[in-house]
Order: C-alpha cells, then sequence, then structure tokens
C-alpha cells in the first residue's frame, strides 16, 4: 500500500513539476502589436544538406505569412536591402546593420535563424527525418532581440523502431517546425 502511494506522489510530483514547456525568450517589454512588417533574412545552415536553410526559409516565410498577422517582405526585396548596405554576413547582421536594414526596408523586425539538424536520421534498421531550427526576432529601432525561440520535430518513434518505419516526409517534418515555432511567437 505504502509502495503504491509513494509512486502515486511520484508520478503526481513530476507530472506537475515539468507541466510549463519551455517556449524560449520573449521580452515583456515589447509590444508584438505593433510588428506589422517582417523581414526574414537568409537563415545559417549547420546541416549537410546544402539547401536546407533556404528551404526551412522559405516554408517558415511562407507560413508565416499565411498566418496574416504580419506582412512579410519578398525575399527579393531583403535580398536587395542588405546588398545596398553591404551587410557583411546576411545570416548574422550586427546591430547597427540591423536597424539600417530595417529603416532601408521599413520593417518593424527581423528575423534571421540557424538550421541545425535537416535530413535522415538512422538507429539500427530504422530511419526517419529530423529538423532542428532555432530563430531570433529582432526590433529594428533598436536592434535587440525580442524573441528566440527553437523546435525540433521528427526522427524516430517507438513505432518506427518496432515496425522498422521511415518516419514522416521531410516536407511534413519542416511544417510541424514552422507550426511549432509560430505558436511559440503569437502565444
Amino acid at each position: 500500500m505504502r509502495v503504491g502511494v509513494a509512486m502515486s506522489l511520484l508520478a503526481l510530483s513530476l507530472g506537475c513539476g515539468g507541466g510549463r514547456a519551455r517556449r524560449g525568450f520573449q521580452d515583456s517589454n515589447m509590444d508584438f502589436a505593433a510588428v506589422k512588417t517582417v523581414a526574414v533574412l537568409p537563415f545559417s545552415n549547420l546541416s549537410r544538406d546544402a539547401a536546407a536553410a533556404d528551404r526551412v526559409r522559405e516554408v517558415f516565410s511562407s507560413m508565416l505569412l499565411a498566418s496574416g498577422a504580419v506582412y512579410v517582405l519578398p525575399p527579393g526585396e531583403v535580398v536587395r536591402g542588405y546588398t545596398r548596405l553591404a551587410v557583411t554576413d546576411p545570416r548574422a547582421p550586427s546591430v547597427e546593420e540591423i536597424t539600417k536594414l530595417g529603416g532601408l526596408l521599413k520593417a518593424d523586425a527581423i528575423i534571421r535563424g540557424v538550421v541545425k539538424e535537416y535530413g535522415e536520421v538512422r538507429s539500427g534498421s530504422s530511419a526517419g527525418n529530423v529538423l532542428s531550427v532555432s530563430l531570433e526576432m529582432y526590433e529594428t529601432s533598436t536592434g535587440r532581440i525580442v524573441w528566440s525561440a527553437t523546435s525540433t520535430k521528427g526522427g524516430i518513434g517507438f513505432g518506427d523502431r518496432l515496425l522498422g518505419g521511415g518516419g514522416e516526409p521531410m516536407e511534413q517534418v519542416t511544417e510541424q517546425v514552422a507550426d511549432d515555432l509560430l505558436d511559440k511567437l503569437f502565444r
């Protein structure tokens, strides 16, 4: 009896203690409702797939625009902006470059990202697709970070290991990551 009660209390305490999901950073002083126009810079790519950053950026930008919450500047306009300002590395601009780029593009915020992992992972006879992305949003008037979040989706689940499945297609995993990041942004 005591063992059963102890186990129940342990399970309850573990359930309650881990209830708060990590959402990333969101500046409590920032008025996110004031953000109307966003520029999404090219993402950095730490994965083995050379085109991963462009693919993920395209999906994220499209889904952000489709949310109707903000206007996302077209990629060509963003490229013209950072080329015109001679931004050294558009994937990692300085605070000064962010404020100048924001003024030139008339963007309220700039989003930059890093694709940490993209593609197939293997475990024994099972394989699955995985994607891990980190994003940061900068306020263009000050150049400070006002939001950041990370999302990882995909991989090899219990069913894949048990049955030897191949996991979800990469496009579904990419959309799940973008959805998760947008949920974290709009909370």
